[in-house]
């Protein structure tokens, strides 16, 4: 064998060695490490439903849940408040409604006084101007007490006024999830048998992330650095998501963003959480890595309200807000039924 080929072929070996130490190096820094299987993103985590249109309904009915549970509970806690409000000026109400009827028995028993009057009754110019000071003081605290009065009632029909509008908000809102809900039903019909059993675990402590001033969640893109192999962007939220789940000891292998394909993937809106401790493996997860995928769901949706999750699928179930745990078939593979990886797509 000539030198020089012998010599080629021991460079290149240092240098695939050298490549491989340095990406076990920057791998020890991400946010959920891997061994060797799980060094670059599995062809065996698919996207999320069979097809497009599944993943846009099944995004549209969980997305339009979320907006209207917002404004249903915004509306709810305008509505106390207004009620708070109420009582209070009721409370006003019978105070000044007290101080109203003694003007009224006061006018009753001394009459109107007029020019003619005071000055029949005075003794005398000092007396007159006194008894005219006392006069114009009583119709000003007369006055007062029933303007007072005349606000107050305005402020409750007001109120009731707007706990009336509040009410039908929410008449309309539930009107807007009970068609969500269905919507959400009618999707899930083309890959789903039933009602699911759902998972035990989970804690429900995430650190919420953040919201708009009026609970909503803030439209986000995908311009974060994705911390997992996958590379690429995620949102905002998504990488609170991915931090919390770390921070509740879900820290094996994570792959989110994708450049192809549909679904929440290339919109960095969604992240798959391998079931076994290697990374994505083409066999249903059984045993120890079942329990992971199991409180790994559970925590995800105990959670979803606090950190922006739109839905989760894993082991042949999908949950989502409006209908609970539901079956789930995908397909068949371990992939395709979400039996080796917990998919959790974010609003």
């Amino acid at each position: 064998m000539p030198r020089t080929s012998l010599t080629g072929r021991r460079v290149r070996r240092s240098l695939l060695a050298l490549l491989a130490a340095t990406a076990v190096l920057l791998g020890a820094g991400s946010l959920a490490v891997a061994g060797p299987a799980a060094a670059a993103p599995s062809p065996n985590a698919p996207d999320e439903g069979d097809s497009k249109q599944l993943r846009a309904a099944l995004e549209a009915a969980a997305k339009g849940h979320i907006d209207a549970k917002n404004r249903l509970d915004n509306s709810r806690r305008r509505q106390a408040a207004l009620a708070t409000q109420l009582k209070d000026i009721e409370a006003r109400l019978v105070g000044l409604t007290a101080q109203a009827g003694e003007v009224a028995v006061q006018s009753y028993r001394l009459g109107r006084l007029n020019e003619a009057s005071m000055l029949l009754a005075s003794s005398g110019p000092d007396d007159f101007l006194q008894r005219a000071a006392e006069l114009d003081t009583m119709a000003q605290r007369d006055s007062k007490r029933l303007g007072d009065l005349a606000r107050a009632k305005a402020e409750a029909a007001e109120s009731k006024l707007a706990i009336d509008t509040e009410v039908r908000e929410q008449q309309k809102q539930l009107a807007v999830l009970a068609r969500k809900k269905k919507d959400a039903e009618v999707a899930l019909a083309k890959v789903s048998s039933g009602a699911g059993s759902g998972f035990s675990g989970g804690s429900s402590s995430a650190k919420p992330a953040p919201r708009n001033s009026d609970g909503s969640w803030p439209s986000e893109s995908c311009s974060v650095d994705d911390p997992t192999p996958a590379s690429g962007c995620i949102t905002p939220r998504t990488l609170h998501m991915l931090q919390q789940a770390k921070a509740a000891g879900y820290k094996r292998y994570a792959s989110c963003h994708r450049s192809g394909g549909g679904g929440e993937h290339p919109k960095g809106r969604a992240c798959d959480f391998a079931a076994a401790t290697d990374g994505f493996e083409d066999r249903t997860a059984t045993g120890g890595d079942k329990a992971y995928g199991d409180s790994l769901a559970a925590w995800a949706k105990n959670n979803a309200n606090r950190l922006g999750i739109m839905y989760v699928i894993w082991y042949r179930q999908i949950w989502m807000p409006n209908t609970g745990w539901r079956a789930y078939s995908g397909g068949g593979s371990p992939a395709a039924d979400h039996t080796n990886h917990v998919h959790i797509s974010m609003y």
